[in-house]
């Protein structure tokens, strides 16, 4: 198969299974796309990552810190919650198959396998929740400034709208 194929099969069929997501837990509509954009630029990040040969935690991490930002970005611009694009965004990078796998492997009595599947389960959903940790940090630096407070030595994070003194002051 070609490369350029195999890409637009892997973009169009995230796009599509964050749409239908997306729809299933009633989305506003004109969410919808951006939706379905966050989620096909997570699948993508991960996917190129995979191919490359990094490892599925990376990936997995990578893909999800995409999500963030897209959904961040997306969030400010439709002035909507950011979780109206997250949510969706993230459901091409759910280990379905290897949580299915564990569930199988307990029904089988296979201890040792149904383990090792949700040991790494579990690793995949640590990923995905420090990517977005990271793009909601990353958020947070770029959007609002850094300041000093002169009475305690401690680097606060303020913006224009700040109501607190110390702010205020600094800010103006």
């Amino acid at each position: 198969m070609q490369w350029w194929f195999a890409l637009l099969v892997q973009l169009l069929f995230s796009y599509l299974a964050t749409v239908a997501f997306a729809i299933i837990i009633n989305v506003p509509r004109k969410a919808l796309n951006l939706a379905g954009w966050a989620g096909m630029m997570g699948w993508l990040a991960y996917w190129l990552l995979m191919e490359v040969g990094s490892g599925r935690m990376m990936a997995n991490l990578v893909g999800a810190f995409v999500i963030g930002l897209c959904g961040i970005f997306f969030a400010r611009y439709k002035k909507m919650p950011v979780i109206i694009f997250n949510i969706p965004g993230f459901v091409p990078l759910v280990p379905g198959a290897v949580a299915y796998q564990a569930v199988r492997a307990t029904v089988l009595g296979d201890l040792d396998g149904a383990l090792q599947y949700v040991s790494r389960v579990v690793m995949i959903a640590g990923a995905i929740a420090v990517g977005f940790m990271l793009a909601q940090l990353l958020s947070e630096v770029l959007y609002k400034r850094a300041v000093l407070n002169p009475k305690s030595d401690i680097i606060m994070l303020c913006d224009e709208s700040s109501k607190h003194a110390t702010c205020a002051e600094s800010c103006s």
